[in-house]
């Protein structure tokens, strides 16, 4: 029977993790230089668009339709047949199957939007949305069904309670396979790429971190005490990832910077989302930690590399949703979420090999199709990259005729 409490947290829960995308746009703008602020707030906030149809058509079926092998969930839901005002006997038996649906329909919208990090100011509109929608038919939808929908991963025993894999990890491989294929930037080594508005991306993670409590407290599928398991770790592991990116920033450089601060905390809420439900406080605060030093240290490597991850959606993302899902391997407990499972702390070392597992199958199969699809569009589109002169001039102009500061 549908209860009433459950219904109102995750009808709240979806509309925060609707917020997210916005608040990523946000995040993503300020980064980047002046004349590529609205081409970079585009390529997020399209995404509610373009994923919201294909979610509604074959996306939430492919994903959590009645299982096909194990690999991908059958038609039989297209056009949202079927999902209406009943629960679902499957997946949440307290809330509307739609509810659910659009709530999942959130998460898929923002996880190609990451991916935009990582390629910010030199990818042409057309080819990016193409390459949004088939990665999400190729990419997303598959790993969901995998791990949540049923799938083969999910009966292994691979457990993602917010999505480390299905969100983060996808995302992260995905842009080492655009920064491969596009290159750097043009000027990168000798010119400046300096953010044009911190406090544009101080306001975009504090609104994803804000939306995450419904990113990853929603994800428990009702209000209970795992929810608040969720919400607690959540908000633990994005202080002490701050803390610790800006300690180490202080250590490092003598000076601590806002913009680390922002990071940090991206960098701890991302890498808690595949444990949150399943670990308690001490854990967050040590998996919150263990995201600022491994993604500080990361994105100073890249930094000095020459590896144009503009944003550094793979040392936070991509790395952060590895750590997050080999630490609950590590942490998980039975007796703070019994839907859950034990890991290594507590005597169970074959839980850990399992989440290892996971990590390899979805960051390869993510990479090696994210590659071939941005290969085979960079052939086939007119090439995926903004023309010279167009990046030059900027997004803004290239590829919208705006400009998002007029003097």
């Amino acid at each position: 029977m549908i209860n009433s409490g459950d219904t109102a947290f995750i009808l709240v829960s979806a509309a925060l993790v609707l917020l997210m995308t916005p608040g990523l746009a946000l995040f993503y703008a300020g980064m980047v230089r002046g004349k590529n602020v609205l081409g970079t707030i585009m390529q997020s906030f399209i995404m509610i668009s373009i994923i919201t149809f294909e979610w509604i058509y074959i996306g939430y079926t492919m994903s959590f339709g009645p299982d096909v092998g194990g690999l991908i969930g059958n038609l039989s839901m297209f056009g949202l047949k079927g999902v209406g005002a009943e629960p679902s006997d499957t997946y949440a038996t307290t809330i509307p199957h739609m509810l659910f649906m659009i709530y999942q329909c959130m998460f898929a919208v923002i996880t190609p939007a990451l991916i935009t990090g990582a390629f910010a100011e030199r990818m042409r509109f057309g080819p990016f949305i193409i390459f949004s929608l088939t990665w999400s038919i190729l990419v997303y939808n598959p790993v969901c069904h995998w791990i949540w929908g049923g799938g083969w991963l999910g009966a292994k025993g691979v457990l993602d309670f917010a999505g480390g894999l299905v969100v983060h990890l996808t995302s992260g491989a995905a842009a080492v396979a655009a920064v491969m294929i596009l290159g750097p930037r043009k000027g990168l080594g000798h010119d400046k790429f300096m953010p044009h508005s911190l406090p544009m991306t101080l306001l975009g993670a504090g609104i994803l971190w804000f939306g995450w409590f419904g990113f990853n407290g929603g994800s428990a599928l009702a209000a209970d005490g795992i929810a608040v398991t969720a919400f607690t770790a959540t908000h633990i592991a994005g202080m002490t990832g701050m803390a610790m990116w800006v300690g180490l920033e202080w250590l490092t450089y003598k000076q601590p910077t806002t913009l680390g601060a922002a990071s940090g905390a991206i960098a701890g809420l991302a890498t808690v989302t595949p444990a949150a439900g399943f670990i308690g406080p001490s854990a967050a605060v040590i998996i919150g930690l263990l995201a600022g030093c491994c993604c500080f240290f990361a994105v100073t490597i890249k930094n000095k590399s020459g590896f144009d991850d503009s944003l550094d959606v793979i040392g936070i993302h991509g790395l952060g949703g590895v750590i997050g899902t080999i630490c609950l391997g590590i942490f998980a407990s039975k007796a703070i979420n019994p839907a859950g499972n034990d890991g290594l702390l507590a005597g169970n070392a074959a839980f850990l090999g399992t989440q290892i597992f996971g990590v390899v199958v979805v960051g390869v199969y993510a990479f090696v199709v994210s590659f071939a699809l941005l290969k085979i569009l960079d052939l086939t589109c007119g090439g995926l990259r903004l023309a010279e002169e167009d990046e030059v001039v900027g997004l803004d102009q290239a590829a919208h005729s705006e400009t998002a500061y007029n003097r």
